[in-house]
């Protein structure tokens, strides 16, 4: 039988909140999201009272988790400014997988074990083909000859459960871990795993960045040598909590030709770089079409804007993928072309890409992050 929202806030009042309230009557209680045997809620509270909450979170997880029916259950534990109705940031109190804590000025951000390295494939903005071309990029690496992970780190729009023709369910460990899903040698794990494909994620900031901090470290990932993370677009929250939590080795930055999308992939790239993530380099996308029938060439969103940028920029030009129906039609399948057509002209500069990112990888050292404030 199904596990519904009644069901869930039933249990919940079991749970009791600092002050004695029944969890299920405390204001702190978000929506509760019941589907397929996940369960998804958060509980928002001050930031001065993250600490007190932490318990509450913890225990509130354990009574779902332990429910007839339930798979796995995601707590978050946000935290708000009074006064204000500014975005609530993540406390540097508590510890729990709920509060995630971002490293002060100078300290090490701690890594994910068995994962040597961490690279985030990013864009100013969305509809350039960054998922593609993150999924190609790992498999890249892989037929490189190493181990790769690949995580989804877009909350509000997922992408590899298509790109990958994933709809299996991850599997619990303990009740308390996931287990990631493999498909073509890749260890891959998305919040589209968890949730129904027309699910609408109408969460605030604080909940997504804890949403990735748990799919973050509470995934058995196991040995990896990359882990390749597909980024939601733009420069916001999950953006600087990835380059303040996790030691980054670097970042891609995938853009088009035309001077719209190079805009924000300039954007990006500051954004890294304030954050002392090295850009390993920028992608050229959809860098030109060839007419399949007559070979002609045209270059609709013009050509070579990425490597001018890059060049004025100092930062390396990683290569051109071009528009071709192949790519589209295998990735909306499932069927990504490195892994189906690793002889075809596309996957060799997907893999060439790869070998320079590799490359880039070896030589990128990675500073302590810092957000620096300009006054």
């Amino acid at each position: 039988m199904a596990v519904t929202k009644d069901d869930v806030l039933a249990s919940l009042a079991r749970v009791a909140c600092p002050d004695g309230t029944p969890l299920h009557r405390s204001a702190a209680l978000s929506d509760v999201l019941a589907t397929d045997g996940k369960v998804f809620f958060s509980i928002t509270v001050d930031a001065a009272e993250v600490k007190a909450w932490e318990p509450v979170r913890k225990r509130a997880e354990e009574v779902v988790r332990a429910m007839p029916g339930v798979k796995s259950a995601l707590v978050a534990l946000t935290a708000e400014r009074k006064g204000g109705g500014a975005a609530a940031r993540p406390s540097p109190a508590g510890g729990g997988a709920g509060a995630p804590r971002a490293a002060p000025r100078g300290e090490t951000p701690i890594g994910v074990p068995g994962v040597e390295s961490i690279i985030a494939v990013a864009s100013g903005k969305g509809g350039v083909g960054k998922s593609t071309t993150a999924v190609n990029l790992a498999l890249g690496l892989a037929t490189l000859g190493l181990k790769v992970g690949i995580l989804d780190a877009d909350i509000y729009g997922p992408s590899l459960p298509k790109l990958l023709a994933i709809k299996e369910r991850p599997q619990t460990l303990g009740g308390t871990r996931l287990k990631p899903i493999s498909r073509y040698g890749l260890t891959v794990m998305s919040i589209g795993f968890l949730i129904d494909e027309e699910t609408p994620m109408i969460w605030r900031g604080p909940m997504v960045i804890s949403a990735l901090t748990q799919m973050l470290r509470e995934v058995e990932w196991g040995t990896l040598d990359v882990m390749v993370v597909d980024m939601p677009p733009g420069t916001g929250d999950a953006q600087l909590t990835m380059a303040q939590q996790v030691p980054l080795k670097g970042a891609v930055i995938v853009s088009t030709p035309q001077d719209l999308a190079l805009i924000d992939a300039r954007r990006g790239i500051a954004m890294f770089r304030r954050v002392s993530v090295p850009v390993l380099g920028i992608v050229e996308n959809m860098s030109y079409f060839q007419c399949p029938q007559c070979g002609t060439r045209s270059d609709i969103f013009g050509h070579g804007g990425a490597r001018r940028e890059a060049e004025r920029l100092g930062v390396p030009f990683l290569g051109e993928v071009p528009l071709h129906m192949t790519i589209r039609e295998k990735s909306d399948a499932g069927l990504p072309v490195v892994a189906t057509e690793p002889d075809g002209p596309h996957a060799k500069a997907y893999c060439e890409i790869a070998a320079r990112v590799r490359d880039q990888i070896k030589s990128a050292a990675r500073a302590a992050p810092k957000i620096v404030i300009e006054g």
